[in-house]
């Protein structure tokens, strides 16, 4: 709700009208939160005013207060909040809702950015502020040089004639939009480096096209170039050189290549689990596993779950925590039964060393769980409702995993063969966490010591 506060507390949500001088605030409550702005009251006898400047102004405000637009109060709630509600993991639908706008309204102002809050500005404490250019706009009103007004705010007097000058002059002036332009002026956005470097830029974009994820070119490039700076380039400057497609470092087809396609970037927060999701009887939680899983020093512990396809078809995907090594299963139902025969059938392939327990989300096709035990001792653990992070490698598979079996793909059709290939491929990525490392090499490291 928007209110019109004066200095002794009165409130309003049409304005005021009043003859004498006084300040007054505009506040915008929400959720805690407070937007105030401060409203000079010239003695012309109007309606306040966000800057007063001459008579004239007052008839676009009309006498009962400026009137705020639904375009206006949209703005300034998206000022404050959309950042906010988007890095919490809120649908595009959700915060459209909010503002009575369609999606594609909110879409547009989330990607000139890519999805990425803008840094908060600032301006050097030199710099002429808002409150020093309405005062500037007083005085000449009151018909003050510009010496006089320049002795008041302690300036000199080339910096307000310069002010002046370049935004109308004394006739024109406004502080108001002087600010903006200030603001606008002192724009002066860093060239992207991969725009600097053309030659780098390529290189990033081949390593792109063979489906590396920037956080391994980045590695890659470290590793490959050490001490050569215009060999380097962090994994975020690449991410936002495709989101923000004003950079015109790399074409936005690139954006093809990565696990996830979605061309804004998306909060960490945000989920698709449903309510009812979680109702497994007798689930041990995670809680209960041991000690030696979480610190990933001994190898045999997995980390599992379903990957969905189109027309109700999905794979069993598996992640051994130490190594990162990753293992598909071709299922051909998600019923419990289904899923649990196939986990046994694959988990009698491992020696006892290299399956020790299973971690797994808490979806129905587990119900199961305590024949899967029954049949091959091995453990399964549950993680806590709506928690699914707490198998965070398999999760971050399964992302991957995307990018060979996007959204809607009848995995039905695929076969055993087929995701092995894939499997081998994840495999064979050097991955950050092991150093650069691939899981593969550090799987076939495990499978050596225990003979």
């Amino acid at each position: 709700m928007f209110t019109w506060i004066n200095k002794q507390g009165v409130s309003s949500s049409n304005g005021f009208v009043v003859q004498s001088t006084g300040r007054f605030t505009l506040e915008y409550r929400e959720d805690g939160r407070v937007l105030a702005l401060e409203i000079e009251q010239g003695n012309y006898g109007g309606g306040p005013s966000i800057s007063l400047t001459r008579p004239s102004d007052l008839e676009r405000w009309g006498k009962s207060g400026p009137s705020i637009s639904k375009s206006d109060q949209d703005r300034i709630r998206l000022n404050i909040k959309e950042g906010d509600r988007w890095q919490r993991g809120e649908s595009l639908h959700q915060i459209a809702r909010l503002f009575d706008r369609h999606h594609s309204a909110v879409r547009r102002i989330l990607s000139a950015t890519g999805g990425i809050r803008p840094e908060a500005r600032g301006r050097a404490d030199r710099t002429l502020s808002l409150a020093e250019r309405e005062e500037i706009s007083r005085g000449l009103v009151a018909g003050q040089s510009i010496r006089a007004v320049a002795t008041r705010l302690h300036r000199a007097p080339s910096t307000i004639c310069r002010e002046v000058g370049r935004n109308g002059g004394k006739d024109r002036y406004r502080a108001n939009h002087a600010d903006q332009r200030a603001w606008d002026c002192a724009r002066r956005p860093k060239t992207c480096k991969l725009a600097r470097h053309r030659v780098l830029a390529r290189l990033v974009a081949s390593k792109l096209q063979q489906q590396w994820a920037p956080e391994q070119i980045a590695g890659w490039l470290k590793h490959r170039y050490p001490g050569n700076e215009a060999r380097q380039v962090s994994h975020e400057t690449i991410y936002r050189s495709l989101f923000i497609q004003a950079r015109g470092a790399l074409k936005k087809e690139l954006l093809e290549h990565l696990r996830c396609t979605r061309a804004m970037r998306r909060s960490r927060h945000h989920t698709q689990k449903t309510e009812g999701h979680a109702q497994i009887v007798g689930a041990i939680s995670i809680r209960e596993r041991p000690a030696e899983v979480e610190d990933r020093a001994v190898p045999g512990h997995w980390e599992g779950d379903l990957l969905f396809g189109g027309r109700h078809s999905a794979i069993a995907t598996l992640v051994e925590r130490r190594s990162r090594f990753v293992m598909l299963i071709k299922l051909d139902g998600k019923d419990s039964e289904t899923v649990v025969d196939a986990l046994i059938k694959h988990a009698r392939k491992l020696p006892h060393e290299l399956y020790r327990s299973l971690t797994w989300d808490r979806g129905s096709e587990l119900a199961q769980h305590h024949r899967f035990t029954l049949a091959t001792d091995i453990n399964v653990y549950f993680c806590d409702p709506y928690n699914p992070w707490q198998r965070g490698s398999n999760e971050n598979t399964n992302r991957l995993l995307r990018q060979y079996f996007p959204k809607g793909m009848d995995l039905s059709e695929i076969t055993q063969a087929q995701l092995n290939a894939v499997a081998k491929r994840l495999n064979g990525r050097p991955r950050k966490t092991l150093n650069f490392e691939t899981p593969a090499e550090r799987f076939h490291q495990t499978v050596a010591t225990i003979g």
